[in-house]
């Protein structure tokens, strides 16, 4: 039994339909469903149980039994908007729920996987994993990475631990996420109400448009993660992406030409976001194929054209 949390959320609901579909195991999910809207993105999967997540660690706190069984804890939740400065909140819920989960697969010896996120590294220009890169430009890139702090200096570790950093994602079950949504997702609406993609002009340093990520498909992340449950001799922290930064420009004429229509409009970059926005990503993939990852990453292109597909069928079906 697989136990993902944030398991109605976009990276989650994913992995949760992948663990299904290519391993036959039972999977539990663990959310927070105030935000009822999230519901749809396992509607469709055929989950063993729900828990929310109050009560999940209640249960590891208090029922020594509840271990048994569970092969895996693959924790995807977290509060991941990069706005938010709440960081009593974001410390609660992204570290001190991380550090809990943690010490009970260490008492265990149950593989832990874990979400970790590219805003660790801030506005640097390297993307290994290693701490002379990692300046966080909001507190929840602080919260990611005060975490693997904590997962580097434990000692002698009982059992696997994996941190994923995760570069931009997108893919399909995102569209709760609201403005934290991929921008192919924005590009797709804006595409389709009225014809028109607006991107930010200029701003540190790159033309209109010309801002870099290393964005990543959604179904290239689950196969990393399943790639590390079937080498549970391997642990460490990873980045997660391409490999390749991309410009927004890339992504928008991607979904232009899925649609075979539509032009780009550029607006001013917001004042508020400047001195907390990365305006270039790049995943080194060293530290990932020396461990023996050898999954490929799908590019713009590719990786847009499946997600568009599958958006296209679930609003046909």
């Amino acid at each position: 039994m697989h136990i993902v949390t944030g398991g109605a959320g976009f990276i989650g609901s994913n992995l949760v339909q992948t663990l299904i579909e290519q391993t036959g195991d039972d999977v539990v999910v663990v959310d927070d469903l105030s935000d009822g809207h999230k519901f749809v993105n396992i509607a469709d999967l055929a989950i063993a149980d729900y828990l929310d997540k109050d009560e999940f660690i209640e249960l590891l706190l208090t029922d020594a039994g509840f271990a048994t069984g569970v092969s895996s804890i693959l924790h995807q939740g977290a509060c991941s908007v990069t706005t938010e400065w709440d960081g009593e909140y974001m410390m609660r819920n992204n570290f001190a729920y991380s550090k809990h989960l943690l010490h009970h697969c260490q008492e265990h010896e149950i593989p832990f996987i874990y979400a970790s996120s590219a805003a660790v590294y801030g506005g640097t220009s390297e993307f290994v994993e290693s701490p002379e890169n990692e300046l966080p430009l909001n507190v929840y890139g602080y919260s990611k990475l005060l975490f693997d702090q904590y997962v580097r200096r434990l000692d002698k570790p009982r059992s696997q631990i994996v941190g994923l950093r995760y570069f931009n994602v997108y893919g399909p079950r995102e569209q709760h996420k609201g403005s934290m949504a991929s921008v192919a997702f924005h590009f797709n609406s804006q595409i389709q109400s009225d014809g028109e993609l607006r991107l930010f002009e200029g701003s540190g340093g790159y033309a209109a448009g010309e801002q870099q990520r290393d964005f990543v498909f959604v179904d290239d992340v689950c196969r990393v993660n399943l790639w590390f449950l079937e080498h549970p001799d391997k642990s460490g922290i990873f980045n997660c992406g391409t490999g390749k930064a991309q410009t927004f420009n890339d992504v928008a004429n991607a979904v232009i030409a899925w649609h075979g229509r539509g032009k780009i409009r550029y607006i001013p970059f917001p004042e508020g976001l400047k001195s907390a926005y990365q305006s270039y990503t790049q995943a080194d993939l060293g530290q990932l194929r020396a461990a023996g990852c050898g999954v490929e990453f799908a590019d713009v292109a590719t990786g847009v054209s499946s997600y568009l597909d599958t958006l296209s069928a679930k609003a046909s079906d």
